[in-house]
């Protein structure tokens, strides 16, 4: 392996344990970062204008696909399955904080995590 290698695991750890912290222990904690002046997961889809369900959806998919990109690490077959998903489900968050007109620092994370991705993506070729 070389150094690339490396910081591609690195990414794949940094994003896959960033996306889990959010979705399954800081779920019902307010962040700066949640969309309008939600305080819960729960609330900033709400503030979005989409169901509870849907946002159980998104959960089990973000969740998975971060497992998955996880997994990734011993089975490489499964990287762009996970970088490319998540990427696209990142890019659904960003519009949805331009949808109701959040400030633009709300959006930092998601684009970060899927510039991360993509490189992912990219070296994963």
């Amino acid at each position: 392996m070389n150094v690339i290698d490396y910081i591609i695991i690195v990414l794949k750890v940094i994003v896959s344990v960033s996306i889990l912290n959010v979705w399954l222990i800081q779920y019902k904690k307010p962040t700066k970062w949640r969309g309008g002046k939600a305080n819960t997961i729960f609330e900033e889809f709400e503030v979005y204008g989409l169901s509870k369900t849907f946002c159980y959806v998104i959960g089990f998919f973000k969740v998975s696909l971060a497992l998955v990109l996880l997994a990734s690490i011993q089975f490489g077959y499964l990287t762009l399955i996970g970088s490319l998903g998540l990427a696209l489900l990142l890019i659904g968050s960003i519009l949805m904080h331009i949808k109701v007109k959040d400030e633009l620092y709300k959006s930092f994370p998601a684009f970060l995590f899927i510039i991360m991705n993509f490189i992912i993506a990219y070296f994963s070729f």
